[in-house]
């Protein structure tokens, strides 16, 4: 052996998680494909079609929800789930299925760029179990203040 020879750390000795690893590559695929508005929410609602239940029902309300609460933004994959961002291309709000990390609930969330400021604290992140016209109107109002 040469002493020249190193030896290649492997993700999981950096402490990244398989979903952490995943994330990641799901972000290097997520960069190739922002090309078009259209291509970006072709690939969202891929994303939501590769869901299981209940996951894919919430992800598909959410994104109606969003789109005509919001025209504005544009559908876009972030991290592999459905996000929606500005004309900067900044992510506004985004949606986390369960099973992604499996946990117990789906999180609806928002980043900062959205301007739900109230007083010095606010919720940026909702967790979600299923969705009544009261969820569905809650948010609404919330994604229409996010980008007002």
């Amino acid at each position: 052996m040469s002493p020249k020879t190193t030896t290649k750390k492997s993700a999981s000795s950096q402490g990244l998680s398989a979903e952490e690893r995943a994330a990641l590559k799901e972000t290097l695929r997520e960069r190739k494909a922002a090309s078009s508005k259209q291509e970006m929410e072709k690939a969202a609602l891929e994303a939501i079609a590769k869901m299981k239940e209940p996951d894919r029902s919430l992800a598909k309300r959410i994104h109606e929800i969003v789109k005509a609460a919001a025209p504005g933004l544009t559908p876009k994959t972030w991290y592999g789930m459905p996000a929606y961002a500005n004309a900067e291309g900044k992510v506004i709000c985004f949606f986390q299925a369960a099973s992604k990390f499996g946990v117990r609930y789906a999180t609806f969330g928002f980043q900062p760029d959205a301007k739900l400021d109230d007083g010095n604290m606010w919720a940026t992140s909702f967790a979600l179990l299923k969705l009544t016209p009261a969820e569905e109107a809650q948010i609404a109002a919330l994604v229409k203040k996010a980008v007002s």
